[in-house]
């Protein structure tokens, strides 16, 4: 079956699927984005997502293309018709169309598209522990806001893979650690403690950062939101990333030095675990 994509209320084969080249997501990477696990047909952390979603269109001033209970209907048949069980649905709503011009008009219409793909099986494992290198954090100072203008992690991320890693994690100008190129970063201390950087406007809070949060508390861990060096990680007992696609990745390499053993930890794997059964749990439900 061919997969379908959705463009402004029209459901259409994935190769049909267009927008106006006056488009300011295409111009001017004016718009917003979001991605969302499918388990079991089910979505994980949907009303954790869609509040994502209106807190940047809110910061950006871009009005909602429909009312939250149509997205939804939109997004679940998005499932239907591409016969997702394990996958990703992806959406994204830019300001609108226009004639170029880095004004825009405040009365325009938000234009919304949505794709959906099938992945592997989610499963629980304890993963061999990744790469990561370390690049200067070059992104605008509203990191907060999930939008399209992701050049800075393109190219952060492309640097990884060409260096045989897994993520890169993006060094701000005082040498603090802000996120991966697609995740956030935490790191576990000789004693027990997770740190994680706050999420203030310096990262995107990362969804499945938020469940993380709570399930580590559930499980008495102590959670510090600070800023960590590269240093301070390879010093940690641990460190691991977390997105919605990697859930809960360990790490055991920082720019070639091990971090602890360089193997997966007890602590990233029992998040693993628990994330992995919390989302299938909303999947059954």
């Amino acid at each position: 079956m061919s997969r379908v994509s959705y463009v402004n209320g029209r459901y259409l084969p994935h190769d049909q699927a267009e927008i106006h080249i006056d488009d300011r997501g295409y111009q001017f990477g004016d718009g917003i984005y979001e991605v969302v696990t499918v388990i079991n047909g089910k979505l994980a952390d949907l009303e954790w997502h869609l509040d994502r979603l209106n807190y940047s269109l809110t910061e950006m001033g871009i009005p909602m293309p429909m009312s939250r209970a149509a997205l939804k209907i939109v997004i679940r048949n998005m499932i239907r018709m591409n016969r997702i069980t394990y996958g990703l649905v992806y959406f994204q709503i830019t300001r609108g169309v226009m004639r170029r011009d880095h004004a825009y008009n405040a009365l325009m219409t938000p234009q919304l598209v949505m794709t959906a793909k099938s992945m592997p099986k989610v499963r629980h494992q304890e993963m061999a522990a990744v790469k990561v290198i370390t690049v200067p954090d070059q992104r605008w100072q509203r990191r907060d806001i999930k939008t399209l203008q992701l050049l800075p992690n393109c190219m952060a991320k492309t640097k990884a893979v060409e260096a045989g890693a897994y993520e890169a994690w993006m060094v701000d100008g005082d040498g603090f650690v802000t996120e991966g190129s697609s995740s956030n970063a935490w790191i576990v201390t000789a004693e027990g403690e997770l740190i994680t950087r706050p999420a203030t406007f310096d990262i995107l809070s990362g969804i499945t950062r938020k469940a993380v949060i709570a399930m580590a508390e559930q499980r008495n861990l102590k959670i510090v939101e600070r800023p960590f060096t590269p240093a301070e990680a390879l010093e940690a007992t641990e460190a691991f990333v977390t997105s919605a696609t990697s859930l809960v990745t360990p790490v055991g390499e920082l720019d070639g030095t091990r971090i602890g053993d360089g193997d997966s930890g007890p602590v990233a794997n029992a998040l693993r675990l628990a994330y992995y059964e919390f989302i299938n749990r909303q999947a059954a439900e």
